[in-house]
């Protein structure tokens, strides 16, 4: 008989997660924010091309369902209807990522609050991490750095004006081998996710803001020049913990978004997932002015108890489940 039947945390860890979902709720409760709940299974996917959704098939339906990777689509449906101030706790799946600080299987606390900016929701964002790790340590003041400043700062290049030929150099002056052809924005996610993440947040969290315009993802841009986006990041310790943003509520530009994303996905041959077209109504509809953060609650947990990896914070990861 094998082992592999045991959970891979002990009772310990369950009863810290248990205490941590319960300071999240507390926490939300105390400022009004009402907990909803959302479907796993939706007619669109994600077409971020650094995001792969899971599929299945339904029984008399002829399209394919997708496995949320946030339930954003569905909270701003809500938020269009007049829900208000909302959050969720919940599972979500992404494909390919298995790994260390990975499980296509997670835990995510998203929320969405009407009339807060980017910059209001990391104060609030930095409240609740406090809170959740409070029992386990004490955390400083977050500190707010630029994208364009962390990737100065961390991998001696310039963020904003940098070239897919000075991306790659940066990347083989810090030992990072990569054959693969990369526009300018995976060259940027390599030294964002090999050199500078691993670096950021080891003295207190630090919020990455003002991500470049063509990362906007879901978030609207800010002027300047060049523009960059509404955006936040949370990391601590290294580990991306949050990803943010003063929310995009143009429709026509949203569906632009999504096809600038299809293609990229088209030229990478990548899947191409179906576009939610309710949320694009929802938008048409009008969502009021809000921001919404994601936050990935298993890492959190790990965190909280020192774990090595994120399989010490789960009950059962992929290859136990």
């Amino acid at each position: 008989m094998t082992e592999d039947w045991r959970p891979t945390a002990t009772r310990r860890t369950l009863e810290a997660r248990a205490a941590m979902l319960a300071r999240a709720r507390a926490f939300f409760a105390e400022r009004g924010v009402l907990e909803v709940d959302t479907p796993i299974l939706g007619a669109g996917g994600t077409t971020d091309p650094q995001i792969e959704s899971l599929s299945t098939r339904v029984r008399g339906i002829d399209a394919p369902r997708y496995l949320a990777t946030s339930p954003e689509f569905a909270m701003k449906r809500l938020l269009a209807a007049g829900a208000g101030p909302i959050y969720q706790i919940g599972k979500v799946f992404r494909d390919e990522e298995h790994g260390r600080w990975h499980n296509p299987e997670f835990t995510m606390i998203e929320w969405y609050r009407p009339g807060l900016t980017d910059g209001d929701l990391m104060s609030e964002v930095e409240a609740l991490v406090a809170a959740l790790l409070a029992p386990h340590r004490p955390l400083r003041a977050a500190e707010r750095l630029t994208y364009a400043d962390a990737l100065g700062r961390h991998a001696g290049v310039d963020g904003a004006s940098a070239s897919v030929a000075d991306l790659r150099r940066a990347a083989d002056a810090h030992g990072i081998v990569c054959d693969a052809p990369l526009d300018r924005d995976a060259a940027l996610d390599l030294l964002m996710g090999l050199v500078v993440g691993p670096r950021l947040g080891r003295d207190a969290p630090c919020f990455v803001t003002d991500y470049p315009a063509s990362q906007a993802s879901l978030a609207r841009l800010k002027p300047g020049n060049p523009p960059v986006a509404a955006r936040f990041e949370l990391y601590l310790d290294g580990i991306e913990l949050a990803n943010g943003f003063h929310e995009l509520s143009d429709a026509r530009e949203q569906r632009a978004r999504f096809e600038t994303d299809l293609a990229t996905r088209r030229e990478r041959g990548q899947r191409l997932p179906a576009i939610d077209r309710r949320l694009l109504d929802a938008l048409e509809a009008g969502l009021p002015d809000c921001a919404g953060v994601a936050l990935g609650f298993d890492r959190l947990v790990a965190l909280a108890i020192g774990a090595a990896a994120l399989r010490e914070a789960l009950a059962f990861p992929i290859d136990r489940a």
